[in-house]
Parts: C-alpha cells; sequence; structure tokens
C-alpha cells in the first residue's frame, strides 16, 4: 500500500505534468512492481494517460483519502477521511459511523449519492465523478454545538475554502447557499441525530466543481466553478480548503465565540437590507432582513413593523423583492392610456 501511495502522491504533486517512466519506477521500487501498481491505482479510481514523456493524471483526479489526509493539520475535522465511488447518502453514512471509535471529524465522500438530500426533503443532484459531495460527522454528547451557527458556520467555510482554492470569491445567501454571480454553486444540510454516545451532527456539503445541476426539480439558477474558471478543477484542493477552514469555524462553535463568525458571514452577505419574502414552517413573512445572526437565525422588519427571527431549519427564502429596500414597496406603475 505504501508504495501505491507513493506512486499517487507523485502523479499528484505533478498534476498537469508527465512523471517520467523511470521516476514512477523509482516511487514503486522498480520497474516490475511499478507494473504491478497501475491496476491498483485504477481501483483507487484514478485515471492515467501514457504518452513519450510519460504518465499523468486525468483531471478530475479522483477523491481520494490518502490526497485529502496529507499533511491537512486540522484539529478534529478531516482527521480521518474515507472516500466511496457511490452511496445512498454521505450523510446516513456518516451518521452509522457515529458509534464507532475515532468517528469524531470523521469525513465521508462520494463521487455519486443515489439518494443525495437536500434542505427541507430537496434532493440534491450531481452527476458521477464531477463534484464534491462530502458529510462531517461531530459527536456532540454536550450539546454545544448549535444547528443554526453550525449552518452559519458551514457555509462561510465552503465559501472560505473555495476561495483559498480557486481564488474565486462567493457570496453567502442565507440560510445554506454559496453563491458566485448571484447562482448557486455549494449548498449545505445540517441534521441532528442521537446516538449510543449521545447527541451528534453531520453537516452535508455539496460544491459544483465541475458540473452543475442540469434538472427540472432545481428551483434556483446553479452554476459551477470549472465554468468560471474555463478548465476542469481538482477537487482535492477544495475539499482540503473547506475541511481546515471549517474545522476552524467549529472551534469557535463550540466555544461560543460567535462575533467573528457572525462579521464574516455578514461581510460576504448581500442580502443585508433587502425586502425580501421567507417561508418559515409554513407561513410566509415579508420584510426587510436586518440581520443574520448565527443563534437566532435571520432577523427581518416585517411589512407591519414587527421584528422576526427565523430559524434556518424550517426556512427558506422564496423571493426576493428587488428595487425595494427600507421595508416600503415601490410605487405602482401608471397604466398607459389606450
Amino acid at each position: 500500500m505504501d508504495s501505491v501511495n507513493r506512486l499517487i502522491e507523485l502523479l499528484y504533486d505533478r498534476l498537469g505534468q508527465s512523471v517520467s517512466l523511470d521516476e514512477a519506477a523509482s516511487a514503486a521500487g522498480g520497474r516490475g512492481k511499478l507494473e504491478k501498481l497501475w491496476p491498483l491505482v485504477a481501483q483507487r479510481g484514478h485515471r492515467v494517460v501514457f504518452s513519450p514523456a510519460g504518465a499523468c493524471l486525468v483531471l478530475p483526479t479522483a477523491m481520494d483519502a490518502r490526497l485529502i489526509e496529507r499533511d491537512l493539520d486540522t484539529r478534529r475535522v478531516g482527521r480521518n477521511v474515507i472516500c466511496f465511488p457511490q452511496v445512498d447518502s454521505t450523510n446516513d453514512v456518516a451518521f452509522d459511523s457515529a458509534s464507532q471509535a475515532g468517528a469524531d471529524g470523521l469525513a465521508v465522500l462520494a463521487e455519486w449519492q443515489r439518494l443525495g438530500r437536500g434542505r427541507l426533503g430537496r434532493r440534491w443532484i450531481s452527476p458521477p465523478g464531477a463534484n464534491v459531495l462530502l458529510s462531517v460527522l461531530l459527536n456532540d454528547p454536550s450539546e454545544a454545538l448549535g444547528h443554526e451557527a453550525l449552518t452559519i458556520a458551514a457555509g462561510l467555510a465552503v465559501a472560505e475554502g473555495i476561495e483559498d482554492a480557486t481564488n474565486i470569491p462567493c457570496r453567502l445567501k442565507w440560510p445554506n447557499d454559496v453563491l458566485l454571480e448571484g447562482r448557486k454553486v455549494a449548498g449545505v444540510l445540517v441534521e441532528l441525530r442521537r446516538s449510543r454516545k449521545g447527541r451528534c451532527v453531520v453537516i452535508g456539503i455539496g460544491v459544483n466543481a465541475n458540473a452543475a445541476p442540469d434538472s427540472p426539480d432545481i428551483q434556483s439558477p446553479a452554476t459551477c466553478l470549472a465554468e468560471h474558471m474555463g478548465e476542469p478543477l481538482d477537487r482535492t484542493e477544495i475539499v482540503r480548503g473547506l475541511l481546515r477552514r471549517l474545522d476552524g469555524w467549529v472551534a469557535r462553535v463550540e466555544a461560543a465565540d460567535l462575533d467573528a463568525l457572525h462579521t464574516a458571514w455578514r461581510d460576504r452577505c448581500a442580502m443585508i437590507n433587502q425586502r425580501i419574502v421567507v417561508d418559515s414552517g409554513g407561513r410566509q413573512v415579508t420584510g426587510r432582513v436586518l440581520d443574520i445572526s448565527p443563534l437566532e437565525g435571520l432577523i427581518l422588519c416585517d411589512d407591519h413593523g414587527h421584528r422576526q427571527h427565523l430559524p434556518a431549519a424550517c426556512s427558506t427564502v422564496v423571493g426576493i423583492r428587488r428595487g425595494e429596500i427600507e421595508g416600503k414597496p415601490r410605487p405602482p406603475q401608471r397604466r398607459e392610456k389606450r
């Protein structure tokens, strides 16, 4: 296993370049061993093309736990990583692992989900082998990790992780959307359950790295990072970036240090002072956004002048009244005489 890991790491560290067969053989421990390793590289999901110059990994590379964990240096999130070709749901796999030793902070990735889900019973749609489908398990017996704060923290970590890996700036839309030029590029689903060790939390993250969903079920405009970069993206560095960022924000949420989270989220949010329509627990609320709170959710002044606190768990924005600020609707348009 060490020899195949060394070979994969060599190929990965030279992405976009060919590795000579002499170099590959040196990493493998000899020419004879090298020939036996190529099938093992393929079993890990990696595609390799050969030329007179040598061997080269094909983008996008497969999700590989070894490459993600290497020098990740996180305190909690991503200490252990597992990758699957396909699962029903990475969130369910993470929850099923909650009772295992050392499961706290486990990161579960898959190339494809058969039953991927988003918030409020929606489906999360992603073609096989193109995007980031990730769930992180956090055991929380003391119940220090609030749903509202984790939803805010996870969205911010995704936006920051994408920016770290690609230099593409992202914005945030409450409660869980990461936007690129106004279109959704990533989303977050935080779920809570009970296990034998007490309460556990799973943060599900989907990032459209190399493909945007193409389905009539999609309710808001979507995009992918590759569309903006003009070439396929390496998902490994995106995953590593957001795991590092999530690790830091989870630690702050656990310590109830939320001021920095509040400020950083607001700085990326374009909703402040917008007049919006929110479906919250089956009722529609229209008003002007005052703030986004890691503890209280969306805070708005409704059209009756009342201050409303709407939790992320049961709320979604269903409309934005563009051009309407300070809670005042635009005057009616005059009708032309015929």
